[in-house]
């Protein structure tokens, strides 16, 4: 399961992260490594990007990076 499929209001758990480079290290700033729980919050009016609480802070994710980030429900 990956990051995209989680609902708006549900939680869950990085399991994985198949992304590589500046791209990867960004999410690693923000907090989003393994371990972390990530809610996602809301989304856009066209459906991309996706709002996401990653440890407190709301950070938008396009559905490309989503789908490169692996999780388990909570």
């Amino acid at each position: 399961m990956t990051l995209e499929d989680i609902s708006i209001g549900s939680k869950a758990t990085v399991t994985a992260l198949r992304l590589e480079g500046a791209e990867r290290r960004r999410l690693l700033d923000l907090g989003l490594a393994i371990g972390t729980v990530v809610e996602a919050v809301k989304r856009s009016p066209l459906g991309d990007p996706v709002a996401y609480r990653i440890r407190g802070a709301l950070i938008a994710l396009r559905k490309e990076q989503a789908q490169k980030i692996e999780v388990t429900p909570c």
